[in-house]
């Protein structure tokens, strides 16, 4: 994949992927892979955004997208959007609004091609973490956990 920015972050390296001045892509990368500084303003701008997110996890993103989904996919990820920092719901819950299946919806997450900006870190199953970016173990939980427990320690120090 060509990325217009690679992003260190506290978990890992972020492959950032952009058409002109649209968002198309977040990918997890590789522990050892190389940082890429931005080779566009846009790519820069939105490195700034996420490098915002990492210091308040209730950064609002203002970034525009290019979502190449379905009409199923594009209403979960709007519905996920909506769910706050530090605050989780299920994938039988988001069904329900959606009028779909549980397992729809987590398919859909799983094609989330924009994580952390559309947060579907923030699903989780009714009996544990559930998945993430189609996958049930290993490091994508790991850096699921991590934003979970990111998101949800900043607001508590806020409500203090």
């Amino acid at each position: 994949m060509n990325y217009q920015a690679k992003l260190p972050t506290p978990f890992g390296m972020l492959g950032i992927c952009c058409e002109a001045d649209t968002l198309t892509d977040i990918d997890f990368l590789e522990s050892d892979a190389t940082p890429q500084s931005p080779s566009q303003a846009f790519a820069r701008e939105v490195c700034r955004q996420l490098q915002a997110y990492f210091i308040d996890p209730n950064f609002h993103f203002n970034l525009s997208l290019k979502l190449n989904g379905t009409v199923h996919q594009t209403k979960v990820w709007q519905a996920i959007s909506a769910i706050p920092p530090g605050k989780t719901r299920n994938y039988g819950d988001l069904a329900t609004l959606l009028a779909s299946s549980p397992r729809a919806v987590g398919q859909a997450c799983g094609a989330n091609p924009i994580p952390i900006v559309i947060p579907c870190h923030r699903v989780v199953s009714k009996s544990g973490i559930g998945g993430f970016i189609h996958q049930r173990a290993g490091n994508a939980l790991d850096i699921k956990r991590w934003l979970l427990a990111y998101e949800k320690q900043s607001n508590q120090r806020k409500n203090l």
